[in-house]
């Protein structure tokens, strides 16, 4: 249904909402690396050496002080008091199964934490590390949440893409997540080589359709010394302007269930870390731009979320 009074679901609201007050995440890195980065394999055509971390702490500082430091430094700055521990770099499960329990409950232990958000791959989710955080979540009460990347729904990029897991590993996650009553985040990038609008549309209504609670969206960068670096330097590959970006974005936000929280609409890498990044305009500006365009168009989250539910069956209304 539409909402006069939003564009789309915005994380911020759906925190609030859940909490009562404005909550941060305070990001941490584990000494973790990726399986895709193992036996010869070096990882996703558009994945750095260093991962995605740029904001956290180094690896070797223990859990508790990584979480102690930022919490003081946000909370102090923005006058919060409720955290999620969020272990952002690389794949947060892809370590043997005690060190993985240790430094959750690590981060269960740091006043002022609320929940704990790990990102990981769908092919490393596996009912003996969700015994662990469901043991947390009934001993701490702590809410629990699981961020899948999964890129995209069209297997074939994800191939071509070195992805190392297809759309089935994804589905397989979720399905398992959902039976612990653990929350879901699916990243999603929107402008891979060879997705086209259709492939943003699909992705949008998988999603829906297995109930995700957020999700968060991200144009694609070329880091340095990367493959798809290489490739877009050499120019064998091609990305879609930014104008198409933003009808692209505005598919997916239009396709996808009005009750999934949006996290993100645009990538965050610092300049120096990438060779191409969001058409050389701030994040902010692009969501100035896209905000504009949604709103002069009269486009909205969910407003064509009416293909679930047995949907054909409408027609023989009225036969």
């Amino acid at each position: 249904m539409k909402n006069d009074h939003r564009l789309y679901y915005a994380y911020s609201d759906y925190l609030k909402k859940k909490y009562g007050e404005k909550v941060y995440k305070l990001p941490v890195n584990l000494p973790v690396s990726c399986p895709n980065r193992t036996g010869g394999k070096n990882g996703c055509d558009f994945c750095a050496g260093c991962g995605t971390g740029f904001e956290a702490m180094s690896s070797t500082v223990p859990v508790r002080e990584q979480l102690e430091a930022t919490r003081l430094r946000i909370g102090s700055r923005y006058h919060a008091h409720k955290f999620i521990a969020y272990f952002q770099n690389y794949t947060n499960t892809f370590l043997p199964l005690p060190d993985f329990k240790r430094y959750m409950e690590e981060a269960a232990g740091v006043t002022g934490i609320a929940a704990i958000s790990i990102s990981t791959r769908p092919d490393c989710v596996r009912r003996d590390y969700l015994d662990v955080l469901a043991d947390i979540l009934e001993r701490d009460k702590l809410d629990i949440t699981i961020e899948l990347g999964l890129q995209t729904v069209n297997y074939h990029t994800l191939e071509d893409i070195g992805r190392g897991h297809g759309l089935a590993e994804f589905i397989d996650a979720v399905l398992m997540i959902r039976e612990y009553g653990f929350s879901v985040c699916a990243h999603v990038i929107l402008n891979l080589p060879g997705d086209d609008r259709r492939d943003c549309t699909e992705t949008a209504r998988v999603l829906s359709a297995l109930r995700v609670d957020t999700v968060k969206i991200h144009s694609l960068y070329i880091a340095k010394n990367t493959r798809l670096c290489e490739a877009y330097e050499n120019g064998t590959i091609a990305l879609c302007p930014k104008e198409e970006y933003l009808e692209r974005l505005i598919d997916f936000l239009e396709n996808l269930s009005p009750d999934i929280a949006v996290e993100r609409l645009f990538s965050r890498v610092p300049e120096k870390d990438a060779v191409f990044s969001n058409w050389g305009r701030s994040w902010w500006a692009l969501k100035d731009e896209l905000t504009a365009q949604m709103t002069a168009g009269g486009n909205y989250q969910g407003r064509r979320f009416h293909y679930l539910g047995g949907a054909a069956l409408d027609q023989l209304q009225g036969a």
